[in-house]
């Protein structure tokens, strides 16, 4: 009989038989599906099961030997670790998984190995075996259990690196540089991955464990298919496209440290950083690139400062599996300090139209430009592969991930900061929208700060400033 059933009836066989006392209303906790609600009822019967409490201490060690990103995560495996009781029960009484390849001697009911190398279906086709090496039995009974679904998947790095069948090839290559994983498996995943490997080679399956946390729905909630608040992932690739989605997850949510809320507008704005991206490729490739100058401007000196710090910081971060800080880095040097600012400041001495520059200082524009898109797109290119490649493919005809990542170079020393210059080129376009005139309007005469005269040429142009003055900031229209 079904639980619930049972339990009734046995209340009414008691209670014709008289033997009922009393009867109470009790509150317990009971154990239920995950999925689908059920209650779990536990019932003792025999299994398959390996050894690892023994091993409790050695993965312990194998766990210390590993480095953790980030560092607090090391802490769900080794409480993981401390909380198991019993050996791992491998197999399960399911339909669906991979087979426990025995057979059992129908009358000694001796355990019958398969050969190595082979996947065998024990419950349909018999061993290779012609009688029992025991008691000699011609009859024997296929095992109709499965393995737990952690058994087979934990060896995952042995079978990829050729365990047991290329001892060369595996010697070289093991053990395996990165498990990255979510959060919620590392006692299965994890845990089990480094039991096994360990049980077979000694040694730790990995140097470097990546833990990312989740990407909850908007309320916050972790996504579940029986909750129902799943986001269809085919629908957001249909939506935005891979790159968008990916550039998303770097910059929104620093997946080492916390959960983050799914936003399809936000994933929206990461596709119009890339658009974004792809429209500043297409402006620099108007221009020729070109060698570097004898004298790199002032202003060119400031940006490609402003790109190697970002070089500097993706070094140090993406080395800790840290996509998040450096995107977002790259982000704002793309929409503000490059495109907002740079980018307006040099546009007249790049065309050069007017031959108000000199050749030089044309060329010192041109090869900044090449310089500055060449780091941006490498920077990005292990968070969007496939946009920076068909940008670099196209702007220099070679594969971007054939190329070495970039490396920072020494800070060249300038008399005016950052903030300075946005904040010098807003107060200026502000005044000119407030007087209700174009950006290309005609400045008589401006008065800015004294660390600004080593760009004059390119404010005036860029303003279209007839006289500039040094001093207290005034414009006069």
């Amino acid at each position: 009989m079904k639980v619930k059933e049972a339990r009734k009836k046995i209340i009414q066989e008691l209670r014709d038989k008289g033997l009922l006392v009393r009867q109470t209303q009790v509150s317990h906790r009971t154990p239920i599906s995950e999925r689908s609600g059920a209650e779990i009822e536990f019932i003792e019967m025999e299994e398959f099961y390996l050894k690892q409490m023994e091993f409790k201490g050695d993965i312990k060690k194998i766990a210390d030997k590993i480095n953790f990103y980030a560092p607090d995560s090391k802490k769900i495996l080794l409480n993981w670790i401390d909380a198991i009781a019993i050996d791992w029960p491998l197999s399960r009484r399911r339909y669906y998984a991979t087979e426990i390849p025995l057979w059992h001697c129908e009358d000694c009911r001796e355990v019958i190995l398969p050969e190595k190398g082979k996947y065998y279906q024990p419950w349909r086709e018999g061993p290779k075996i012609k009688q029992c090496p025991k008691c000699k039995s011609k009859r024997f009974i296929g095992e109709t259990r499965v393995f737990d679904t952690w058994f087979d998947s934990s060896i995952s790095p042995l079978y990829i690196l050729m365990y047991g069948r290329d001892e060369e090839f595996f010697k070289k290559s093991y053990p395996c540089t990165l498990r990255p994983q979510g959060k919620e498996i590392v006692r299965t995943w994890l845990y089990y991955t480094l039991l096994r490997s360990y049980l077979a080679t000694r040694k730790s399956a990995f140097n470097d464990v990546w833990i990312n946390y989740h990407i909850t729905d908007e309320k916050g909630h972790k996504m579940s298919k029986s909750k129902g608040n799943v986001v269809d992932p085919r629908e957001i690739m249909d939506r935005f496209g891979a790159e968008p989605f990916r550039l998303w997850a770097a910059i929104e949510g620093n997946l080492d440290s916390t959960d983050f809320r799914c936003s399809l507008e936000r994933i929206e704005g990461a596709g119009k950083t890339i658009t974004k991206l792809w429209n500043i490729a297409r402006f620099i490739s108007m221009f020729p690139e070109k060698g570097k100058p004898k004298r790199v401007l002032e202003l060119d000196k400031w940006i490609i400062n402003e790109i190697n710090e970002i070089v500097k910081l993706a070094n140090e971060r993406y080395e800790m599996y840290d996509f998040h800080n450096p995107s977002i880095r790259l982000k704002h040097f793309i929409w503000e300090t490059f495109a907002s600012n740079y980018l307006e400041l040099i546009k007249a001495r790049a065309y050069n139209q007017n031959n108000e520059f000199t050749k030089e200082e044309q060329v010192s524009a041109l090869y900044t430009l090449h310089y500055c898109i060449d780091l941006v797109l490498r920077l990005l290119a292990p968070v969007n592969p496939m946009v920076t490649y068909s940008i670099y493919k196209q702007l220099k005809n070679k594969d971007i991930h054939f190329e070495r990542f970039p490396e920072s170079v020494k800070s060249e020393k300038i008399n005016f900061t950052t903030e300075e210059v946005i904040e010098l080129n807003s107060n200026i376009w502000r005044l000119k929208k407030d007087n209700n005139l174009s950006l290309k309007n005609e400045i008589k005469e401006a008065t800015i700060k004294e660390n600004f005269r080593v760009i004059e040429k390119d404010l005036k142009a860029t303003h279209s400033i007839k006289k500039l003055n040094y001093g207290k900031f005034k414009i006069v229209f």
